[in-house]
């Protein structure tokens, strides 16, 4: 119980010896991508421990705002690294152990080292304070974007887009940064395949452009591939599924063939390289595989072609195949040559299904 008073005690005597002000508004900047991002909370924690080596004093009070920095940088990994609320408790845990640093007991001299990382712990306070308000300013745009889904990404492109021609049919390849970054062209020459994959989307997303990027090009057929997103971020799974469902509504409705595809694998193969590459954490293997069991048995019921990439592309621990993916989930050029086969059966499929057979009449 002392130690809490001593540490409550030392904050308010450090606010107030201090006698600042609140800070001045900070210019706007733009944000740092999240690997940086990640570096420097790794960088600033490090900082915070190094503190307690020459102040034993500093060391016992800031253990707590240490252990909630570890914490919530576990938080920002899980449920991605754009959550306002999130960077605010790392920026207040920084904030508190800097004014605990002020006031607490150190030796005499104190350390050189020591006051160079405090030093430099400081700097990166002021920059996570930039960082903050730049996160907290794109929220504030996003919630005003009158463009939500992004329809102005390929608006351009699809009023220049000429009709489909008779001989050949057209089919939209309609997803995420998976779809995004196939090189159509590369993988199918000669086809009137049409990429309209936005990266980072999630269904709710696709749903709302499918009308621009889908249903106005006049395609004879569309293959979906989506949900990764939408389970990294925590939606419903409900949610994915009535989305799934809108969509499949409208490409019934307007005549256009329709083949799905499961949700890629994910593994944590890489994250050696780039700690942000622990997919596994974000995209748990058991969601993915329940919602391609959704999506297996939603085909069948509307009779649509599954495109199911993800047992072509998992292994025997139910991961992605390391060598299909440089960073655990986006495939390679090699993972895009296992899929590629794979899209082309499921869209000839789709518009080319089996007629039923006829039942001969019995003649007595």
């Amino acid at each position: 119980m002392l130690s809490h008073l001593r540490f409550f005690f030392a904050l308010t005597l450090a606010a107030g010896a201090a006698g600042q002000t609140a800070p001045p508004a900070l210019a706007p900047a733009p944000l740092l991508p999240d690997a940086e991002a990640r570096q420097l909370y790794t960088r600033t924690v490090q900082l915070m421990e190094a503190g307690g080596f020459a102040a034993p004093e500093l060391a016992r009070a800031g253990a707590p705002l240490i252990e909630n920095m570890k914490q919530t940088m576990e938080s920002l990994e899980f449920l991605g690294w754009r959550n306002p609320t999130l960077h605010y408790r790392m920026l207040s845990n920084v904030r508190a152990f800097l004014l605990l640093s002020d006031a607490v007991t150190k030796p005499v001299p104190f350390p050189e080292a020591s006051r160079r990382q405090l030093s430099e712990l400081r700097e990166n306070q002021l920059t996570l304070e930039v960082y903050f308000q730049a996160l907290v300013e794109q929220l504030q745009r996003q919630l005003r974007e009158p463009d939500r889904d992004n329809l102005g990404r390929y608006a351009e492109a699809n009023q220049t887009l000429p009709a489909p021609g008779k001989q050949m049919a057209r089919v939209v390849f309609y997803g995420d940064s998976i779809t995004d970054g196939w090189r159509l062209n590369e993988y199918f020459p000669g086809r009137d395949f049409v990429n309209r994959g936005i990266s980072g989307q999630i269904t709710s997303q696709m749903l709302g452009r499918f009308q621009s990027d889908v249903v106005a090009l006049k395609p004879a057929a569309v293959l979906i591939l989506a949900g990764t997103n939408d389970i990294a971020r925590g939606v419903a799974p409900a949610t994915i599924q009535a989305n799934f469902t809108m969509m499949a509504d409208l490409a019934d409705h307007h005549e256009i063939k329709m083949a799905i595809a499961t949700i890629l694998p994910v593994s944590d193969y890489h994250k050696d390289k780039n700690p942000g590459w622990e997919r596994t954490r974000q995209r748990p293997p058991q969601a993915i595989t329940e919602m391609n069991a959704w999506l297996k048995a939603f085909c069948e019921r509307r009779g649509y072609p599954l495109v199911n990439y993800f047992d072509a592309m998992k292994n025997a621990e139910g991961l992605l195949t390391i060598d299909l993916a440089d960073d655990g989930l986006h495939p390679n050029a090699k993972g895009y040559r296992v899929m590629a086969p794979l899209a082309v059966a499921g869209i000839e499929a789709a518009l080319n299904p089996p007629k039923p057979e006829r039942r001969r009449r019995r003649l007595f």
